[in-house]
């Protein structure tokens, strides 16, 4: 008999959403007259159609695909030229930072890349952690046979945690200890808070003094309206030499059922091996998707190409704004609700307080049997979410402003 990989063991129970699916089906089973009334504002998936610009490219895309003289097979593992040029350009170049083209890698999404990255760094890695924290990253390391097993209170021996709490605004200190790996992933999921330039650099210096990488989310970049906050980590001097960035065009070009994203890749970022000589790790992240993709398929490269002309970038702030007016509505509807609210301002997340001593399931149990709407607990992304919700904005404006007004219910 074939052995399995026994790290798939030690994960928790059921990744968070799959278990949100399964309450919220058992609810409406139990319940058909309020499962008709339900609105989800629970995992971030985005409502809208897609931008005109990228549905026309796409369109065009697979007109090539359908005669011989512009028909197209493979394409490069790493992502087709005329895409990644553009995104190297507006996303870094213009705003004053150097990236080369070929520091660009596409994928199906920064959420695979957090996980894909884990191919070329070794399990001897010390990692460190924010909690709250998308879940993706600790079970890719648990998968990876890169932790521990899981505690009594739901957090993975051989991983360091950085608290986030309403105390430090849900950015947490560089750790007095070392490590070699941190995730950090602003504007964050789940708790809407951004960094500042200031705190950014006090990570890079960590950085340098530790020779650690930051495995940097910057998915949600797109939704930053704080002319002070940075973009990109590589905005930050120095970064270069310690940093990963993913990005995703999932939520600002509502490419979530499409699948595109990317890494950058910087050629001066420098791993150790075993006997002790310090590596690139560019070369090796290239061989890993020779060896293990075959690239973003050519219509969906067309079409996110498309998301940087001038339609394309006024359709994509448009959905943004679009977006954002409901995080403003949600945020401001929870707080004239009697509750806490943090985020929703330079993100798509609005993190709030539970009242009456209540835990996040029974908050989320609470709002999907009084309101009839489908939230986030806190908990489902670690120990310091407890006690706190996340309510997405992504929707339409009227299931927004209908949940605006059941909130007003809560505490009638």
């Amino acid at each position: 008999m074939a052995y399995l990989n026994d790290n798939y063991l030690k994960l928790q129970a059921g990744y968070l959403f799959p278990e949100i699916a399964r309450r919220v089906h058992e609810y409406c089973e139990a319940n058909p007259d309020a499962a008709k009334r339900l609105i989800r504002c629970g995992i971030g998936d985005v409502t809208e159609p897609l931008p005109a610009a990228a549905i026309a490219a796409m369109h065009k895309a697979v007109d090539e695909l359908s005669v011989r003289e512009t028909f197209r097979g493979y394409g490069h593992e790493q992502g087709y030229e005329f895409l990644r040029s553009k995104i190297a350009e507006f996303d870094y170049r213009k705003r004053g930072v150097e990236i080369a083209d070929d520091e660009i890698f596409l994928s199906d999404g920064s959420k695979c890349d957090c996980g894909h990255v884990l191919d070329i760094l070794g399990d001897q890695n010390k990692i460190a952690i924010t909690d709250p924290v998308y879940p993706v990253y600790v079970d890719t390391n648990v998968m990876a046979g890169h932790t521990g097993e899981a505690k009594a209170n739901g957090r993975y021996e051989g991983i360091v945690y950085l608290p986030c709490n309403a105390e430090n605004d849900f950015v947490p200190q560089p750790p007095q200890e070392h490590v070699d790996l941190v995730y950090l992933c602003f504007p964050n999921n789940p708790t809407g808070a951004v960094a500042s330039r200031a705190q950014l650099v006090r990570w890079i210096d960590y950085a340098h003094k530790h020779d650690a990488i930051l495995l940097y989310d910057a998915a949600y970049e797109g939704y930053i309206s704080d002319p002070e906050i940075p973009h990109s980590i590589f905005e930050i001097p120095g970064a270069h030499d310690c940093a990963i960035e993913f990005r995703s065009f999932s939520k600002t070009g509502g490419f979530t059922g499409v699948r595109c994203g990317f890494t950058v890749m910087p050629k001066s970022l420098l791993a150790r091996t075993d006997d002790g000589r310090s590596l690139q790790l560019h070369p090796l992240w290239h061989r890993r998707w020779s060896t293990k993709a075959n690239g973003v398929s050519y219509p969906v490269q067309r079409g996110a190409e498309a998301l940087y002309s001038a339609e394309g970038q006024a359709q994509v702030r448009a959905l943004i704004e679009h977006y954002m007016g409901n995080a403003r509505i949600l945020g401001d509807a929870a707080k004239r609700a009697g509750l806490g609210v943090f985020g929703g301002v330079n993100a798509p997340y609005v993190w709030v307080r539970t009242p009456d001593g209540l835990t996040s399931w029974q908050m989320f149990d609470r709002m999907l049997r009084d309101l009839n709407v489908v939230i986030t607990p806190g908990s489902g992304f670690g120990s310091e979410g407890e006690g706190y919700i996340r309510i997405s904005a992504f929707n339409s404006r009227a299931n927004a402003d209908e949940v605006a007004r059941r909130l007003q219910t809560l505490n009638r």
